[in-house]
């Protein structure tokens, strides 16, 4: 009887040489996905890590599974995927951290104006940030954060439920519908503006009061 190519022993070795390399493959993503801080997509991971696309999706949805209880979890959006804190957390993060590090000042900046104006016309954000805008609208949109539809010869940006998910924050918070945490929000210059109208306001009552006691004095010195 002839006597096996690849003994038991040796079986066994490539198995538990395969089983490392699967072990070292998971560990260099989960690494990736650690440092990066940001959403990283399939062509990003096989560059940093270089394992091949079927053995990274592989990968990925074991780590899904295996983070999905716990305070570090693998989040998947647009066949993206980044490594973030649970929800729960989120607020020790706002704590710690004064803004997102996955986006520049200038994107914030855009973003801001996005979620300040919405609906707004892409052309108009182009205009108030610059030609600069182009690209972090379509970072946003790829991202899920910001909903672009054509109309006429632009497109209209809204924010995405995405969005509020992503920043832990309420629609109310952004749309004003709850002023006094809204009014908690707002920029010093809205601040200002806001406080201008109703002083302004304030001046146009004391004028008309002016005006009705001139008119009460002049009606009596007439009699």
């Amino acid at each position: 009887m002839a006597e096996p190519i690849i003994s038991g022993e040796t079986a066994e070795q490539m198995d538990n040489l395969f089983d490392e390399k699967e072990r070292e493959a998971e560990e260099k993503v989960e690494a990736a996905l650690f440092i990066s801080g940001r959403f990283l997509n399939v062509q990003e991971l096989i560059m940093l890590t270089d394992i091949n696309p079927i053995m990274l999706k592989e990968i990925l949805k074991r780590l899904e599974k295996k983070h999905a209880i716990g305070a570090i979890q693998i989040v998947n959006r647009n066949n993206s995927w980044k490594m973030d804190v649970a929800e729960k957390y989120n607020y020790m993060v706002n704590k710690l951290a004064t803004g997102s590090t996955e986006f520049t000042k200038a994107e914030q900046e855009t973003l801001a104006v996005i979620a300040y104006k919405q609906p707004i016309k892409q052309s108009v954000v182009i205009k108030i940030r610059g030609n600069k805008a182009y690209d972090h609208i379509k970072k946003f949109v790829e991202l899920g954060l910001v909903q672009s539809k054509k109309v006429g010869h632009t497109n209209d940006l809204n924010l995405s439920e995405e969005f509020y998910e992503y920043f832990s924050v309420q629609k109310k918070t952004i749309t004003g519908e709850d002023d006094e945490t809204s009014d908690s929000l707002l920029s010093d210059e809205r601040k200002n503006d806001k406080q201008e109208k109703v002083t302004n306001a304030n001046r146009e009552k004391e004028f008309e009061e002016i005006k009705e006691k001139e008119e009460v004095n002049r009606e009596s010195n007439i009699q």
